[in-house]
């Protein structure tokens, strides 16, 4: 039979390499500019406050507030996430899976076109998240905060993916199917099913959307995606890449081919069951608590696993690995990968989750990831690459060995010193006095990061963007140097009939190798269970999430005080959960349960606490209750009421901003579907509700601030009918919602609260 010939597309692959590098040093600069916020807060005021800064860019009189909120630190913020997971990382995936499936198949990509739409709508897709997201449109669900018209965005690019893929599979000329692709068909399919029930919502506008889970039920949703898009998008696909490119780099086959079978399965099985071990403590049922910390244990097997046919690959390869500017890289990926899978289901136990959670130490775990084992496993393919797509040799291997030092010394100043910093945190935020008081307050906490930890985190942050910009350069001039090889041809045998049936004495998984549809489906099923067992129950049986006959919907101006709450990223700093702790309940108030929540749509119990927990913000008898001056204060510069110790951005547009009412009956018409019972007669007079309570927080402030009573008092002169009343202002609104937080189970009808809670 005669060798068939063909040519390999490495035009798509060559663009995904270049977005990649793009987007991974635009999102390493956010990271470095959000960590110096952590310790700087006044930069964005410095920077943009500055006439001099102001020329250099080519424009004056810029007025703060009109930009405090595009670059306060929570949209930045989503803004750093996004990038780095789904521009850098997204990006790395699609081309090494393009380059290694035409190679490992013998065949070219299933459709040119195919690909090509699914680049630039992946591109499209970063463009729209990263405008939205600074406008300040976004879901606040975390690593998913895109509104519903971009997730079809992401959704159509995804199955273009996946068609081009499987048509790849079925025209291949190999008989079986490699370990690589194993992982990228689990990917595809983890990655669709999480993708499309956590973004389950209902449109308000172009812009605005309800999730259609509430409370309890969303917060198990969304850590079911969250953590396993960590799973399915930052590792099973990385995996793949290691799987092809680590023998291809260092010439040695993959260390076991069996344990490859028994890593790729049992990680997909177990993987999918750990989401809820995000929400130990909080009020989400024990017995699915008790599950995700369970099969978070169960990964240090799969997962190690696979770290250790990752490294023994490298075996009798070391002196390469000395010699090399690409296995370095890997060895630290895979390395890394190892740690932080060790490490995430010691986190996910009881004891340890009670000290580390909240804290900066999960910063360190997640940064341990990210850094060193998907960025680093990118740097070795791109460095891999790059010279085989332009026929040369490297640039320069000792700017590559600079970079790979570099970068190894920025991920050690990130990782010690968020660990450290982390570990002190939660054993600060417990400590009590002899006399039974706490020892420390929040900003004592906070002061203690800023003088060290979170200068060390910048500079680490520094270090590795540093790091990659020397990768920029060196990849720029070896493209320089070589010559681009768009269609590289090749020849291999065509694939000849074989019997559908299992031969007599071939293996169960070698069959199943050359059935990709059916190693497809096999795929869904496996990954389908532990999300079937943990979230059916959740959303079917109504007795799971117990309610309380006190708690009420939001009024109006709450509702879209929430909304402003969202948009301007606050939960990336503030949780809403007070865990049932000693030192919680001291110093945030009683602790949350589950039918507080029956209305909250998204969840908004946080990850992480930059600051105090805002769970009973409202509460009157709470010793640390603030009234509504103390708000307006802190928003309009939180300096002014922490003696300069707090680091949260200045919220200046809200004290000027006019507060958008024009969709506010939308909003409650689309929350009645959701079945939050407004009636009627609540839709029809939102805007006199508003009003009502509005006015009553605008005479509060006024009352108890007279230096901004007079400003308003100015601004009125000034304005004539153009003056914006402030019961108006989106920050009433927000001091609405703040000031709700925690009531409906507060002061004396706590305790009737509680008993009322029924099923």
């Amino acid at each position: 039979m005669e060798m068939q010939k063909f040519f390999y597309d490495n035009k798509i692959v060559k663009y995904f390499i270049y977005a990649t590098l793009f987007w991974g040093v635009t999102g390493f600069f956010f990271g470095v500019t959000i960590a110096t916020l952590l310790f700087y807060p006044q930069l964005v005021e410095y920077l943009m406050g500055t006439d001099e800064f102001q020329s250099v860019l080519g424009f004056t009189g810029i007025d703060l507030g009109d930009l405090n909120g595009a670059l306060g630190f929570g949209r930045l913020r989503m803004i750093h996430t996004s990038l780095v997971i789904f521009a850098f990382v997204g990006n790395a995936v699609f081309a090494g899976s393009y380059y290694s499936m035409q190679r490992v198949l013998k065949t070219r990509m299933y459709s040119d076109t195919l690909s090509w739409a699914n680049f630039w709508l992946w591109q499209l897709m970063i463009i729209a998240t990263f405008v939205t997201f600074l406008m300040g449109i976004n879901t606040s669900k975390e690593y998913a905060e895109h509104e519903w018209p971009i997730d079809i965005i992401t959704t159509i690019a995804w199955v273009i993916y996946g068609i081009n893929m499987f048509g790849t599979v079925l025209q291949r000329r190999v008989r079986h199917m490699y370990v690589a692709v194993w992982f990228y068909i689990g990917t595809f399919i983890g990655v669709a099913l999480l993708h499309i029930f956590n973004n389950l919502a209902v449109p308000v506008s172009l812009f605005k959307s309800y999730s259609v889970y509430a409370g309890v039920q969303d917060a198990m949703v969304q850590w079911w995606y969250g953590h396993n898009a960590v799973a399915f998008f930052l590792t099973t696909p990385v995996l793949g890449l290691m799987y092809y490119f680590v023998p291809k780099a260092s010439g040695r086959p993959v260390f076991s081919y069996k344990l490859s079978i028994i890593h790729f399965w049992s990680l997909i099985f177990v993987y999918i069951w750990a989401g809820s071990h995000h929400l130990l403590y909080t009020a989400l049922p024990a017995w699915t608590q008790a599950l995700g910390t369970a099969f978070s244990i169960m990964l240090i097997a799969p997962s190690w696993g696979g770290m250790l046919n990752g490294l023994l690959t490298l075996r009798g390869a070391w002196d390469k690995v000395r010699t090399s500017p690409v296995l370095p890289f890997f060895v630290v990926a895979v390395t890394c990968y190892g740690m932080a899978t060790f490490e995430g289901p010691m986190l996910a136990t009881k004891s340890l989750n009670e000290i580390g959670h909240f804290t900066d130490w999960v910063i360190a775990h997640v940064h341990l990831g990210t850094l060193g084992w998907n960025g680093f496993m990118i740097f070795g393919m791109i460095y891999y690459l790059i010279p085989a797509l332009f026929n040369t040799n490297l640039y320069s291997d000792k700017l590559a060995k600079a970079h790979f030092w570099i970068g190894t010394l920025g991920i050690l100043f990130y990782v010690i010193s968020m660990y450290t910093l982390g570990f002190t945190q939660g054993l600060m935020w417990k400590e009590f006095n002899p006399d039974g008081a706490l020892k420390y307050t929040f900003l004592d906490t906070l002061e203690n990061a800023k003088k060290f930890y979170y200068p060390m985190r910048a500079l680490g942050g520094t270090l590795y963007l540093t790091g990659a910009c020397i990768m920029v350069f060196n990849v720029y001039k070896t493209v320089k140097q070589g010559t681009f090889v768009a269609d590289q041809a090749a020849e291999a045998m065509p694939l000849k009939p074989i019997a559908e049936s299992r031969a007599k004495g071939e293996e169960v998984h070698t069959w199943l190798e050359r059935k990709p549809l059916l190693f497809g489906v096999l795929s869904l099923i496996v990954l389908s269970i532990g999300g079937m067992v943990e979230i059916i129950p959740q959303l079917a049986v109504k007795e799971n999430i117990p309610t309380i006959e006190s708690v009420k919907p939001y009024t109006p101006l709450e509702l879209e005080g929430r909304d402003l709450y969202i948009r301007e990223g606050c939960n990336a700093c503030h949780t809403q959960i007070v865990r049932p702790f000693r030192d919680e309940v001291e110093r945030y108030g009683e602790y949350s349960k589950p039918g507080e929540f029956v209305y909250d749509r998204p969840f908004l119990w946080g990850s992480k606490r930059t600051g105090p927990d805002l769970g009973r913000e409202g509460n009157k008898n709470y010793k640390n209750y603030k009234g509504d001056s103390w708000h307006y204060k802190h928003l309009f510069n939180p300096r002014l009421t922490s003696d300069g110790k707090s680091i949260m951005p200045r919220f200046i547009h809200l004290t000027r901003n006019k507060q958008d009412r024009s969709i506010t009956q939308n909003k409650m018409r689309v929350l009645q579907k959701l079945n939050v019972p407004y009636t009627d007669a609540d839709v029809q007079g939102a805007y006199a509700s508003m009003d009502k309570q509005a006015a009553e927080i605008e005479k509060n402030i006024l009352k108890d601030l007279p230096e901004f009573k007079e400003q308003f008092d100015a601004e009125k002169k000034a304005n004539g009918d153009k003056f914006v009343p402030l019961k108006d202002r989106e920050i009433v609104s927000l001091i609405a919602y703040l000031q709700r937080l925690g009531v409906d189970i507060s002061g004396a009808s706590k305790d009737a609260a509680a008993s009322g809670e029924k099923n």
